[in-house]
């Protein structure tokens, strides 16, 4: 497929493509292996063998500067004007390799063991409780605002140790939203303008932050960090940003797009197999779209050689509709669907330490929604965001 072609199978500005992808993803997994995309200077990679083996692959990065200047690799230097946003992101698990990486993973884990995920249920299930219970007793409303985002916010503020008198508490939906808008194709130069504010004030504050655990630790994730000798001040803001903004997006829009996709097909989950159901809807309508990676060394797909200083965007949401793995059935939502092992959390050394925790939480909340909300039911058709990577509703309007 030439470039012309996969620019007309594949439009992520396209808000018609946007709403539905997955015909779109079906046409370039047809076609080819991988693709060349002109407007993003990227190689689309569209089937589920592939991604999950270039996800694991260390000839491919998420950064490239652990072994190669800009220079060395072809690329210019980040504007010096988003220097504090690339700070902050550049610390991050997220887009650290080598070394560094497997330092700060090491560490991070601690948090994520099964026996503290175990320890987060009760206030996770109290938390999707309250939500859910405001919910219906005021007959409805914008389940986006009202239980999708404010529950795993909550529970990352928990985890942090973020105090609830701190009136920042009400800033981290926003600056992460902000953070999160440079990981779209092409962001503008508003967009970067946003990010780099909200990547100095969130800085700015949890450095505070870190000094008064300095000082008074308490049991929360910040005061453990503090009391790890191997970790900069730099490297403890940027995990802490990286668990706000990769802890819930995932949730966020799995909750509501999960939930509209259960509307919009007149379904609903069997309570005792929740678990198999929300891997379902994690699988059929991917919160995640795409996730980009750098080209460390010449590889070489179906004949195509992709060299040494390209950029590649793994498909999350083609590789998890990819018939070649999940069978006549891959765009047919089914919730009851045993063999799903989906990519929506990634695979190899960057998979999602937060995982189990997102299962909790979705689990919780869908949980929540089928016993106290059982006649659910849509007040308004949705409109998706712009965004195509992160991709989600506006809002979801609903009424009991």
């Amino acid at each position: 497929m030439d470039a012309a072609d996969a620019k007309t199978a594949f439009d992520p500005w396209s808000p018609e493509f946007v709403a539905d992808p997955y015909p779109a993803y079906a046409e370039l997994r047809a076609t080819g292996r991988a693709h060349w995309y002109a407007p993003t200077r990227q190689w689309l990679i569209p089937h589920y063998a592939d991604v999950s083996a270039l996800l694991r692959d260390r000839r491919l990065g998420r950064t490239y500067t652990h072994r190669f200047s800009h220079e060395e690799f072809g690329r210019a230097a980040p504007d010096e004007a988003h220097e504090p946003f690339h700070t902050l992101n550049d610390h991050g698990l997220l887009d650290l390799e080598g070394a560094d990486h497997t330092r700060i993973r090491r560490l991070v884990s601690k948090a994520f063991t099964p026996r503290t995920v175990a320890d987060l249920e009760p206030t996770v299930r109290r938390l999707a409780g309250e939500l859910v219970g405001a919910l219906v007793a005021d007959g409805g409303g914008d389940l986006l605002a009202a239980v999708a985002e404010p529950l795993p916010v909550a529970v990352i503020a928990e985890m942090l140790g973020i105090p609830e008198g701190d009136e920042e508490r009400a800033m981290l939906r926003p600056w992460s939203a902000d953070i999160c808008g440079m990981f779209e194709l092409n962001p503008s130069e508003d967009t970067a303008r946003r990010a780099v504010s909200a990547s100095i004030e969130f800085s700015g504050y949890l450095r505070e932050l870190i000094g008064r655990r300095r000082k008074e630790p308490g049991d929360d994730l910040i005061s453990a960090l503090v009391g790890v000798a191997e970790l900069t001040e730099q490297e403890m803001i940027s995990t802490c940003v990286l668990l706000l903004n990769a802890g819930h997006e995932a949730t966020v829009n799995t909750t509501v797009n999960g939930w509209w996709t259960l509307l919009s097909h007149g379904v609903r989950p069997d309570p005792e197999k929740l678990s198999t159901a929300v891997d379902e809807l994690l699988r059929y309508d991917t919160p995640l779209q795409m996730f980009e990676r750098w080209v460390l060394d010449d590889i070489e797909l179906g004949g195509q050689v992709i060299p040494r200083g390209s950029e590649v965007a793994l498909l999350f949401g083609s590789a998890n509709r990819d018939p070649a793995r999940f069978g006549p059935t891959a765009d047919r939502l089914d919730l009851t669907r045993a063999d799903n092992p989906h990519l929506t959390f990634g695979a190899g050394i960057h998979y999602c330490l937060g995982a189990p925790l997102a299962r909790l939480e979705l689990t919780a909340v869908f949980g929540e929604l089928l016993r106290r909300a059982p006649g659910l039911r849509l007040a308004a058709d949705p409109v998706w965001k712009p965004g195509y990577v992160i991709r989600g509703f506006e809002e979801l309007l609903v009424e009991v």
